[in-house]
């Protein structure tokens, strides 16, 4: 259940993030609203995350989650950039995450 939650807190990561840019610096109420409750909503689920699984394990995949899924937001929805060098670091990332999630043991 502690993975089920971090990962929706990584998914809530990304819905923060991209309600962030269309806040336009905030400037946007509705935007804004969203990004201010998928940050808090986010960081409520890490924090149940992580009584069960190790802090180092459950940031760290926190924030590949948030990471590579901005990076794909951004590229489907906001016309950012892809070349290969950003397809070979969104990888690694992805690498990470499995790894830190198989030295867990859970």
């Amino acid at each position: 259940m502690a993975w089920l939650t971090l990962l929706l807190a990584g998914l809530l990561e990304i819905v923060w993030a991209y309600a962030m840019k269309l806040s336009e610096g905030f400037t946007r109420p509705l935007p804004t609203a969203i990004t201010i409750t998928a940050l808090i909503a986010s960081l409520v689920l890490l924090s149940l995350a992580t009584k069960v699984l190790p802090l180092g394990t459950a940031y760290a995949v926190w924030t590949g989650i948030g990471a590579v899924g901005a990076f794909a937001i951004g590229i489907v929805f906001l016309g950012e950039p892809l070349t290969a060098l950003h397809l070979v670091a969104a990888a690694l990332i992805v690498c990470g995450i499995a790894l830190m999630k198989l030295a867990s043991g859970d």
